[in-house]
């Protein structure tokens, strides 16, 4: 397609939103989804076109969508308005995929928690701490980031654990931190923090389900591991 020929005047079958209301969204491109977002081009330049060099300069889709304002590549028309329709798109996302963790709701099998903590976390570029907290049916009783530290470790204070828990009232918790380096392989520190934590939540009859290292594109699960 020709980058001086805008989409409204390409044939219906070509274009992304009639391609998406006909075929569906999962049938769309990277680029054609990241059209619909940024809804205009350049001069010369189409919506399709400009997401494709979005693409390509900031090396994929994950990385587009965790790009900064001030890092964003320059003369693709992209301002602070579309780089917020962009980030309001993203975390539509990861509350979508949270969406089963929703106060009140079951967890079901484990690796859906997973699968929620690495969206929470995974796109950090710092440690976070967060913890999952359940009531004695294992009904969610809410998901919190409770602690924030640097590329290497985020300093975890279990007794805050312990305190959140019981003003929550929870029977069970479920925490998890991600590893900036993206290698989700849990530190010996990490082994001796979780016992720490399992063994001073016992203290008060709670139980500690699980310990979750997200990474980049996989977790490690304690529980999983016979570690818990």
């Amino acid at each position: 397609m020709s980058m001086h020929r805008p989409i409204h005047d390409w044939p219906d079958q070509e274009r992304p939103r009639e391609r998406l209301i006909e075929l569906g969204a999962a049938r769309l491109s990277d680029a054609e989804l990241l059209a619909l977002l940024l809804g205009s081009g350049t001069r010369g330049c189409s919506a399709v076109d400009s997401a494709r060099e979005l693409l390509r300069r900031c090396g994929g889709l994950r990385s587009t969508l965790t790009t900064a304002l001030s890092e964003l590549p320059a003369g693709l028309g992209i301002g602070p308005a579309k780089w917020a329709v962009l980030q309001a798109a993203a975390e539509l996302g990861r509350r979508a995929s949270a969406g089963n963790l929703r106060r009140g709701g079951t967890i079901g099998a484990p690796a859906d928690v997973h699968q929620v903590f690495q969206a929470r976390l995974r796109d950090a570029d710092r440690e976070v701490f967060s913890a999952l907290f359940l009531d004695a049916r294992h009904q969610v009783i809410g998901i919190e980031d409770l602690f924030h530290g640097g590329l290497t470790g985020a300093a975890v204070y279990v007794g805050e654990v312990v305190k959140r828990a019981l003003k929550l009232a929870s029977a069970a918790v479920v925490v998890a931190h991600n590893h900036p380096s993206g290698v989700a392989e849990p530190s010996a520190a990490d082994r001796e923090l979780t016992e720490r934590l399992r063994q001073a939540l016992a203290l008060v009859e709670i139980r500690l389900l699980d310990h979750v290292v997200v990474g980049d594109g996989a977790t490690v699960s304690f529980a999983e591991r016979g570690w818990i």
